[in-house]
């Protein structure tokens, strides 16, 4: 309450004035010693604050005379206190809790002691109209006297946390680099190169870009609170919390550099196939939802809500056979149809859907409808790779093979998925944050996943799931939306679909090495 009142003085007067009679007749300031006034951040404007307040020591002990230049003085060290005393309201509960708990720097009876000391001083100060109230009083001696204290206290050590917790990950062993960060120390630092470069972010004189960036990714990789961070790196709320959307905006304003359209060339991943090629020699890629546990208000919990009653965005996501991701639109509702998310995306030109060539054509599951440009499983037949086990793993007929391999080759947006939610775990629980940084979460999480695929091919998250099924639970959310297709497309769609089907199946017949 008192630093409440505080902001609504008049900093011209009263303040300014009632400031100048505590500097005269307190005590307990050393003139010599310097003044340090400790922030978080130097961008943040404190180091403004040092100059005014060490240049009015030195001034007051080399002219103590001078009615001009005192007041001049005066002013800039009352000016400075209430931009400290501001500072002050405006700094985290961590570290205002810190400082309330050590009763020998801080404490309101020592306020109101260092109050009581100084009435006879303003007793004698007539010039002076000092019609502030009991609350006001306190409220600046507070300040004044927690300045007094904090410029008296030794710097705190930094090691291990602060810019010793930085320099110990990136000057420690490798698994370090990747459990904190989430990336090899090479992909982190040529991330801040490219941010650097081209001036998306910029280094301040307490946290520069590669600390800025290792605060958002502990953040996103570790799903941890703001709190946490602050302990970690030794910095405000208020710091932590800039630096962490300062970064989101810069990572999301690479999405359009990061996720591209598919090449048109035969995917390696299908040419390298007797399984797949020359099947499958037109598809570019696998589109499906994701869905991503959500944070909403409740007069909005009934739309986020989906069919297994979790509340949750649903995200439509293209991915390449190399588990690169192509396209993502995040944002839309649980209870949202994959097929209601597509048709949006397709009849919406700013959504800016990679263009699909004549003749190529996306895998999708049995959410989406069988179209040009998309093809999805045959109906009614067994489809997921599950049922492809036991006693009845080989196909019975030539539908079932296709939806075997169509399975296996989609199988490829469920390991990015699984990749994705492992190396950035906010993505497994509904932070805390307003709904479109939710939403800006999911694409910076896909650009770094992009940006780790292109620059360190053997990671660890992504050699994980090669050569292995990531397991794709049937999908409950939808049916087939009709609408989505007219009849010409689903005729073209359809044909294609029963060609590769047969083609398939007859090799399969006269010729099986595998299946």
């Amino acid at each position: 309450m008192s630093l409440f009142v505080l902001r609504q003085l008049d900093v011209g007067t009263k303040v300014h004035q009632f400031l100048v009679c505590i500097e005269t007749s307190s005590m307990s300031v050393d003139p010599s010693a310097p003044m340090t006034f400790m922030d978080d951040d130097a961008s943040s404007g404190s180091g403004e604050d040092l100059n005014m307040l060490d240049g009015n020591n030195k001034r007051q002990s080399a002219m103590p005379s001078g009615s001009g230049r005192r007041k001049r003085s005066r002013k800039a060290t009352g000016d400075a206190i209430v931009d400290a005393m501001l500072e002050i309201a405006a700094a985290s509960k961590m570290r205002a809790s810190a400082i309330m708990k050590n009763e020998d720097r801080f404490s309101i009876s020592k306020c109101i002691k260092v109050l009581d000391e100084m009435q006879d001083k303003f007793a004698g100060m007539e010039d002076f109209d000092l019609e502030l109230d009991e609350m006001e009083l306190v409220a600046a001696a507070a300040g004044y006297y927690y300045y007094n204290s904090i410029t008296r206290q030794p710097p705190r050590s930094l090691s291990p946390k602060g810019s010793g917790f930085m320099t110990e990950v990136l000057n420690g062993h490798d698994d370090g680099c990747r459990e904190m960060f989430r990336m090899d120390k090479h992909v982190f630092h040529k991330l801040c190169d490219t941010l650097r470069q081209r001036g998306m972010l910029r280094d301040t004189a307490g946290v520069m870009i590669e600390e800025q960036l290792a605060i958002f990714l502990n953040i996103v990789g570790h799903n941890e609170r703001n709190r946490v961070i602050q302990e970690r790196f030794q910095h405000s709320g208020e710091t932590i919390s800039r630096h962490f959307n300062n970064v989101l905006k810069a990572i999301k304003s690479l999405s359009r550099e990061f996720l591209q359209p598919p090449p048109l060339h035969i995917p390696p991943e299908i040419l390298r196939s007797n399984r797949f090629y020359p099947y499958f020699k037109d598809c570019i890629g696998v589109i499906d939802g994701m869905h991503i546990p959500a944070h909403v208000p409740a007069k909005d919990q009934s739309r986020f809500r989906n069919r297994k009653g979790v509340l949750s965005q649903n995200v439509l996501a293209a991915c390449t056979f190399d588990l690169q991701f192509i396209f993502i639109y995040p944002g839309w509702e649980g209870s949202a149809a994959d097929s209601r998310v597509l048709r949006a995306v397709l009849d919406d030109p700013d959504q800016n859907f990679p263009h699909i060539p004549e003749g190529k054509y996306y895998l999708v599951d049995t959410g989406y409808s069988n179209m040009e440009g998309f093809i999805a499983p045959f109906q009614g037949v067994r489809c997921h790779l599950h049922e492809y086990r036991g006693a009845n793993q080989l196909p019975r007929n030539a539908k079932e093979l296709f939806n075997h391999r169509h399975s296996s080759l989609r199988n490829a947006i469920q390991k990015s998925f699984d990749v994705l939610k492992a190396r950035f775990p906010i993505l497994k629980l509904a932070p805390q944050y307003a709904f479109h940084i939710q939403r800006d979460i999911v694409i910076a999480a896909c650009v770094l996943h992009n940006h780790i695929r292109r620059e360190e091919r053997d990671d660890w998250l992504f050699t994980s799931v090669e050569g292995r099924t990531v397991e794709e639970l049937p999908d409950l959310d939808d049916q087939p939306d009709m609408h989505l297709a007219s009849s010409i497309q689903e005729q073209l769609a359809s044909s294609l679909r029963e060609s590769i089907a047969a083609t398939m199946w007859n090799d399969f017949i006269n010729n099986w090495d595998e299946w």
